[in-house]
């Protein structure tokens, strides 16, 4: 997917520079999501919003915070180089500090590329529940992607479903942006289902009928995917078409009457018409045929 950037802060060292400045511990959740903003809004916007009624920062104040969520690192060294130089104080500063650069070193002594990941003190991550390092990752290449994998440490997280003490290091995928990406890239083939047999909707209130046939191909061992919501019965067939599903069931009033099936095969473009009771022996013949065919060809 091409060079990316893991960027790294911790809460702890943010919380406890707001709190080195007189930030109120009450305003500092709210001061710490707005700071998240920066590089989606920029500096003037959080600046103002900081001094504006909302929280009444005095100028003075929202200059440190500014200058602080604004440092960034381009190696190791210039990483611990800026922790160092940061004017914050006190217990919770310094263990923020302190966590950051255990991860850092950490982080280096595993060999990542130093190119690979960097300081940068905007990152607070909005939920409430992280507790130290967070960390955000975006594509080199394509920044306006945004991040495309996130998290961060939690230590009271599980307290809300049970009285163990169990804290946790979670992170979140944007699948849709890597899926974007990957395509953008040409990394992926074309999009291909599991699903054998789709089963169409001619009559929404046929639906459990629809769903009787369906639980028996799968208890045939077949892959099966039912239409759920009513529509063009030429719509479902190119559904099934562009996901490679390769047969497509009919169910209608006169396949129910007689009890058959009509089937079509999309990758034949043939249509033809079986007694309920034998389709899922019917498919399976078809499916073991065409698993068959490249084998025999590579022999």
């Amino acid at each position: 997917i091409g060079p990316f950037q893991i960027q790294l802060n911790n809460r702890k060292l943010m919380r406890g520079y707001f709190e080195s400045l007189g930030v109120a511990s009450e305003q500092q959740m709210p001061v710490l999501r707005e700071v998240d903003k920066l590089d989606k809004r920029g500096a003037d916007y959080v600046r103002e919003t900081l001094t504006g009624p909302q929280f009444g920062l005095a100028h003075e104040a929202a200059a440190r915070i500014m200058a602080f969520v604004e440092v960034r690192s381009t190696s190791f060294d210039d990483a611990c180089a800026k922790l160092d130089a940061l004017d914050g104080r006190g217990a919770l500063f310094e263990q923020g500090r302190a966590e950051l650069k255990d991860v850092l070193g950490l982080i280096r002594a595993f060999g990542v590329p130093e190119s690979h990941f960097a300081l940068n003190l905007s990152i607070a991550r909005g939920l409430d529940y992280y507790t130290g390092t967070v960390y955000e990752t975006h594509l080199t290449e394509h920044p306006q992607i945004g991040s495309i994998c996130s998290g961060g440490r939690y230590d009271n997280l599980a307290g809300h479903y049970t009285k163990s003490h169990l804290p946790g290091v979670g992170i979140s995928i944007g699948a849709t942006r890597l899926f974007w990406q990957l395509r953008e890239a040409g990394l992926l083939g074309p999009a291909t289902s599991t699903v054998q047999v789709l089963v169409t909707q001619m009559d929404e209130t046929q639906l459990p009928a629809y769903l009787e046939l369906a639980t028996q191909l799968r208890n045939g061992g077949i892959a099966t995917e039912v239409v759920m919501e009513p529509g063009k019965l030429a719509k479902q067939f190119k559904y099934a078409d562009r996901a490679g599903i390769r047969f497509v069931v009919v169910l209608g009033p006169d396949e129910i009457a007689k009890d058959t099936v009509a089937v079509k095969d999309m990758r034949k473009q043939d249509q033809f018409e079986v007694p309920r009771a034998e389709l899922i022996k019917t498919l399976r013949v078809e499916l073991e045929q065409a698993a068959a065919m490249p084998r025999a060809g590579r022999s």
